[in-house]
């Protein structure tokens, strides 16, 4: 899953069934015993996070931070710690606690998203602090990395010919593995979902929150699910937007990614072509063959930036899917892509590689000199010394983390041709970029199990899912599926609108979601909010 966008563009530092089930078959890590003793986690539930103004020209005058400090092992708390970047915007009357927001990724650095974007969360602001982190991994909270390229091992295999040769491609992803090791420092082996679930619920005690009030988008309802999972009991009005699935596999995900994306991009070719400046003319049957010829011409002869490095096929194909997440990019989309295609200026199409945040200057060397110090002992790290991949390298880590599947060397060779097709079939543009994705958990240790196997049946109370029928990135059914997979306790939004997510593009939902945050007032499981995303709709409404 691919972070929530906010609608600024900002420039980043430069991401068959019964066959692909087949082929990602894996078993889980085993689990802890009930019997055993559980460690001593007490000097961290009786932290208080202390607030002051947050460092930086970039940041808003009334934007506050704080670290928490986490377990890096939770089942070894002695053994090292991780701090983790909080942010608030503070209530703007008498406060009934605070509600932390996820904007998504996995990879998305919350402190960015919620410097540029914080407008939107301003009326929860009457009621609560609105809170945001950086997850271990990710931003300034021990950022994982794969290196700047200088290690002369591409961190991703790229070109048709990889997938042809199957043993050059195993190669370079055990390389790219070792690679994103090395750089990422001891978080690695620790990074996840379960680890930052059990993160959050040292953060609600050191907010001095009895329960956590959560708004989650896109990957972030992966994390609220697992944390309703594990502190059920812990759990206030928790609104998830955008819903990830709890039990597809990897491969699956990816072709639903890629079967979304490529319909949003029919879409935008379809709008684009009744612009005369549209780069792919006005031929809407010829437009997406003209996207195709530009991706492998890229890919076969990448062009050099204005920040280092170069720009292939598959680096377009990133940004582009970043862009579609939003009608709202679509106009600025249009313009990047004339500006590349007419005068080979990439620094436009770079800007949504992002997912739209704010990104502090780079060092020249991709990193400063006190990152790794800081990163193994698991401080901060300074926002200019988070390392320019640390948003593909994180989304990479957390998934892999997340899924137990590895299929063998053996099984690969054998399912890479029809795993290929299945993705092509789901998308010409974007099923190359997706496969690629999903390749790279191999050499990598297997992820945990308990997402897939043991979210379910939340005995907590009442959560909001809320699903959107035109979403390119999480399909509605998977809200659906999500709903029933934790129970009762789950109450689903219809969103019938278009895009990824819909708090920042309906009306309807956002208002929704505000109530219940706000009031504890929830709309009846079914209901619906219209498809022009602006009106308001009759609701029914019980009060939770």
């Amino acid at each position: 899953m691919l972070v929530k966008l906010s609608t600024r563009p900002a420039v980043r530092r430069c991401a068959g069934s019964g066959v692909l089930a087949l082929a990602l078959l894996g078993a889980g890590l085993p689990t802890a015993s009930a019997a055993q003793p559980q460690p001593d986690l007490t000097r961290f539930y009786r932290q208080k996070a202390v607030w002051a103004a947050c460092k930086g020209a970039d940041r808003a005058e009334d934007l506050q931070c704080a670290k928490v400090t986490v377990p890096l092992d939770y089942a070894r708390p002695g053994e090292g710690t991780l701090d983790l970047a909080l942010a608030r915007y503070r209530a703007t009357g008498p406060s009934r606690g605070s509600v932390l927001l996820n904007f998504g990724g996995p990879g998305g650095a919350g402190i960015n998203e919620l410097a540029s974007g914080g407008k939107q969360y301003m009326d929860l602001t009457n009621a609560y602090d609105v809170v945001t982190f950086d997850p271990r991994g990710v931003g300034r909270s021990s950022p994982v990395s794969c290196g700047d390229g200088r290690d002369g091992v591409a961190t991703a295999p790229e070109g048709n010919a990889d997938i042809g040769r199957p043993q050059v491609l195993l190669q370079q992803l055990r390389q790219s593995a070792t690679l994103c090791a090395g750089h990422s420092g001891p978080v690695l082996a620790h990074i996840g979902t379960v680890n930052a679930a059990r993160d959050m619920d040292v953060i609600r005690q050191a907010l001095g929150d009895k329960k956590l009030n959560y708004l989650g988008f896109s990957y972030g309802t992966r994390l609220g699910a697992v944390y309703a999972s594990l502190f059920p009991h812990t759990v206030g009005r928790m609104a998830l937007d955008g819903v990830d699935t709890l039990t597809e596999p990897l491969s699956e995900q990816g072709l639903a990614g890629a079967e979304g994306q490529q319909t949003a991009l029919d879409d935008f070719l379809d709008w684009c072509s009744t612009d005369i400046a549209c780069p792919f003319g006005q031929d809407t049957r010829t437009a997406g063959q003209r996207v195709v010829r530009l991706i492998r011409s890229l890919d076969a002869n990448p062009v050099p930036t204005d920040f280092g490095g170069s720009f292939s096929g598959q680096d377009l194909v990133g940004a582009i899917g970043q862009a579609l997440y939003s009608k709202d990019l679509w106009p600025s989309l249009e313009r990047a892509l004339a500006y590349l295609i007419e005068d080979g200026d990439t620094r436009r199409v770079l800007g949504f590689s992002s997912g739209g945040a704010f990104v502090a200057p780079v060092r020249q060397d991709g990193r400063g000199k006190g990152h790794d110090r800081k990163q193994r002992e698991g401080g901060l790290v300074d926002a200019q010394d988070v390392p320019a991949d640390n948003l593909p390298a994180a989304l990479m880590a957390i998934n892999c983390a997340d899924d137990p599947d590895r299929p063998t060397a053996a099984r690969i060779t054998k399912d890479l041709k029809d795993l290929q097709a299945a993705y092509d079939r789901a998308s010409p543009v974007f099923g190359r970029f997706r496969l690629t994705q999903l390749l790279m958990c191999y050499g990598r240790p297997k992820g945990t199990d308990f997402v897939r196997d043991r979210v379910k049946d939340v005995p907590s109370d009442k959560m909001l899912l809320v699903g959107t029928r035109g979403d390119p990135a999480t399909p509605y059914r998977w809200t659906e599926e999500t709903a029933r997979r934790l129970g009762p306790s789950a109450v689903v939004l219809d969103n019938k609108g278009d895009g990824h997510t819909g708090y920042s593009s309906s009306t309807c939902v956002h208002r929704t979601i505000d109530d219940f945050l706000l009031y504890g007032s929830l709309p009846s499981s079914g209901s619906s909010c219209p498809a022009d995303g602006k009106a308001w709709s009759s609701l029914a409404k019980n009060t939770k």
